[in-house]
């Protein structure tokens, strides 16, 4: 009788062993690539009508300043081009960003381009703008990813991937100032894709909201009413060094303005590229931005790179139409 039972309590044992290791392996196989991590959290989003409305944060142009602008047409990516690579922060690195970019313009940008392939690749910008335009994309998660381009970016970045309803390349002046033209092959980066793990928002630029209140935005995704579209803006520095078009650590080679729009000392105010992003976002539809994985999906680390492929020709019509206060479209 004490035999039969010390054997009934060994399979007990081994049949809750084999529960246990089933379930430790099914959650290491479900933290692994292609499994979302936690996040957002529900504080990271918010209504924007919740959100104070701004009293504008443009400085006014001065007497010397130059208020034109001019916006490039690129188009919203109609031609699915997506990739997981960072030209100006991992070049020569596939896959190196660890998520999915989309773009605009160039259409050969990728981890191995260089200043001569970009130079004679096709683009989508109408007026020949060669340059590079990209950011991470945006996905319903409450959708599973289908395409290649949905699927093979993996690190917790999951879901159908939300297109852009459209998307608005803006070169704008300096408000104290005249521009001087940015450099060929000129890489600049903005936002910060670590934002939520360095805990520090110094870096943090994009902003959100809604089509319907331009003068509200937030660093969070918003809620918006139906009919509207959610909109991402993500301003670009605007003072180069005049030396350098690349710099370690992305930053120091082109820098942001001060307050007033007065450029740093020793640099000198270079046309200001904005994006901005727009999509139709069904109402209460769970969105996330493709983030590395410990960074949660988080808003604040949104982000974008551009590299400057315009020729001499065109950068001089831009800053032209800068200086003298037009608006122009090319």
């Amino acid at each position: 009788m004490g035999n039969e039972r010390r054997l009934l309590t060994v399979v007990i044992c081994l049949v809750l062993g084999g529960g246990l290791l089933a379930a430790v392996l099914g959650a290491s196989r479900a933290s692994g690539p292609g499994h979302a991590p936690a996040g957002p959290a529900s504080s990271d989003y918010v209504d924007i009508r919740e959100v104070s409305p701004s009293s504008g944060t443009d400085p006014a142009t001065g007497p010397d300043g130059s208020a034109g602008s001019v916006t490039v047409e690129c188009g919203r990516n109609g031609e699915g081009h997506y990739n997981e690579d960072n030209l100006v922060v991992s070049p020569g690195v596939r896959a190196g960003a660890h998520h999915t970019h989309a773009y605009v313009g160039n259409l050969s940008a990728d981890a191995m381009s260089t200043d001569a392939s970009l130079d004679a690749a096709a683009t989508s910008c109408t007026g020949g703008d060669r340059s590079t335009y990209y950011w991470p994309v945006l996905r319903r998660t409450d959708r599973p990813g289908t395409r290649p381009s949905e699927t093979s970016a993996g690190h917790g970045n999951a879901g159908e991937i939300l297109p852009e309803a459209s998307v608005r390349v803006e070169f704008r002046g300096n408000p104290v100032g005249k521009v001087v033209a940015m450099p060929r092959f000129l890489r600049g980066m903005t936002g910060d894709a670590v934002a939520f793990t360095a805990g520090v928002g110094a870096d943090v630029r994009a902003r959100w909201g809604c089509s319907g209140s331009p003068d509200r935005s937030t660093t969070r995704y918003p809620r918006c009413p139906a009919g509207e579209f959610v909109t991402r803006t993500l301003v670009f520095p605007s003072c180069w060094n005049g030396l350098d078009t690349a710099s370690a650590g992305h930053r120091s080679h082109l820098r942001f303005p001060e307050a007033g729009g007065v450029c740093p000392r020793g640099t000198f105010p270079v046309p200001e590229l904005r994006l901005t992003l727009a999509y139709e976002v069904p109402a209460g539809a769970p969105i996330a931005l493709d983030s590395f994985p410990e960074q949660r999906h988080s808003p604040r680390t949104d982000h974008a790179m551009f590299v400057n492929a315009m020729t001499d020709g065109q950068m001089a019509g831009v800053v032209d139409c800068l200086n003298a206060g037009r608006e122009c479209h090319t």
